[in-house]
């Protein structure tokens, strides 16, 4: 038979929504999915994450959950740069405050305010302001932050007590800050090379901005107030706080030279025990609970003419692209739930977001380095964020490469600002309003 009856064509249809009806149908699916979820990080990170999705899939056995570990920080932008112009990314990503700009700008995130309001398992308020306010963009909030971090003094407590220098205090001078750097840099076997270094810092306008503000400077000039325009790093204020950061180096040899910074880079130096203070973020305490060598710990920045920090926050984002976005929001929801900020927080690797796990024992282990973990949340009224631009990734990379110039004595700090401001002009001309 060609073509069947059209009586038996009606009874196919009604047999086959009868059976949608019984069994759910479409309605059974909507209760179920999956999710791609890509992050980065040591392995410890990856234990946390391993464990986040173990504990989300346990409460929502429906929604399956494909962990994308990239160990690079840099090979994990890239990939993420690559995935979403092929249109193709993962479902939720980490991204830092500084770099989810440029994405929110191309309408590939999915704005994650509206789904915010309807849970009744977090709220805006739940968590720290500082956190929440960066990744706002054109005022709707597009990722939820799972840290709030801020740049803090890892130092040896072996090396501070061999050499009879006293702590870090509170409120420690940039003054007080060199003299410990100095009374900590030796060449204990006499050969006229230094072996053991005060202090190892990134010379990037990421670790130089805290100290511009301190000296009461800022990063950038803006246009009534609001839009960045272009650096500002030739303040006198700019300029104070960007010599003394030089001269850390190339006047006073705290910190390695070129040479031996391009030999073992700095936060090897610290977990070797070669040197006395490093200066990072919160995402250093995984790796620096493994030294068994030494005992370590953790202080405030010194300050200037005032107080000053610098937020470091990765959040939650989703991709506009997403299918399921339901079940990618129910993820994101658990992640930043107190269970879900919470075993992430114990592995050390971060400082809550949310206020009531950042005060609680998942965070502040007393049994767990560092001891001083408090002075992160001492300081949250300190924290200042970088311009949010779509275009900040690229002034960070060109502020890098000169003022590595300027830190290492391959230029004047006069030319580094002026190459910086110059160079990176054309990415501030792009922003809009």
């Amino acid at each position: 038979m060609r073509n069947p009856p059209s009586r038996l064509i009606r009874s196919l249809l009604a047999a086959a929504l009868a059976l949608v009806t019984l069994t759910g149908g479409v309605a059974a699916q909507a209760d179920s999915g999956s999710v791609s979820f890509m992050v980065f990080g040591d392995p410890a990170e990856l234990a946390a994450y391993r464990e986040l999705v173990e504990a989300f899939e346990q409460e929502h056995p429906d929604i399956a959950v494909e962990l994308i570990h990239i160990p690079s920080m840099s090979d994990y932008r890239l990939r993420l740069g690559a995935d979403f112009a092929a249109g193709d990314p993962a479902d939720v990503v980490l991204i830092n405050y500084r770099r989810y700009a440029p994405f929110a700008k191309k309408g590939v995130l999915e704005p994650l305010a509206p789904y915010l309001r309807r849970s009744d398992v977090i709220s805006d308020n739940d968590f720290f302001p500082v956190a929440t306010d960066p990744f706002r963009w054109r005022g709707q909030l597009m990722c939820i932050p799972q840290n709030i971090s801020s740049l803090v003094v890892y130092y040896n407590r072996g090396l501070f007590d061999a050499a009879g220098v006293a702590y870090p205090s509170d409120d420690w001078s940039w003054d007080e800050f060199l003299e410990t750097a100095l009374a900590l840099t030796a060449d204990p076997d006499g050969d006229g090379m230094t072996d053991q270094h005060g202090l190892g810092v990134d010379p990037s306008i990421f670790r130089l901005a805290p100290f511009i503000w301190q000296n009461g400077g800022e990063l950038a000039v803006l246009e009534s107030g609001l839009r960045p325009i272009r650096l500002a790093l030739d303040s006198r204020a700019a300029r104070e706080a960007t010599e003394w950061f030089v001269a850390l180096q190339t006047e006073h040899g705290v910190a390695p030279d070129a040479l031996a910074e391009m030999a073992e880079g700095s936060e090897s130096r610290f977990l070797n025990g070669r040197t006395a203070m490093f200066l990072n973020s919160r995402r250093g305490v995984p790796t620096a609970r493994r030294i068994d060598g030494f005992e370590w710990d953790v202080a405030a920045l010194p300050t200037g003419v005032q107080q000053a920090g610098i937020l470091h926050s990765d959040a939650y984002c989703m991709a506009a692209a997403t299918e399921d976005k339901d079940a990618a929001w129910a993820f994101i929801e658990f992640a930043n739930s107190p269970v879900g900020q919470a075993i992430v927080a114990r592995t050390g690797r971060t400082v809550p977001s949310l206020i009531e796990v950042a005060s609680s024992e998942a965070f502040l282990d007393p049994g767990a380095a560092p001891a001083n973990s408090g002075v992160w949340l001492d300081t949250l009224d300190t924290l200042r964020t970088v311009p949010v631009i779509a275009a900040w990734v690229d002034v960070e990379e060109l502020t890098g490469d000169e003022l590595r110039r300027a830190f290492y004595g391959q230029a004047s700090v006069d030319e580094a600002i002026d190459a910086m401001i110059t160079r990176t002009l054309p990415f501030f001309a792009g922003e809009e309003s």
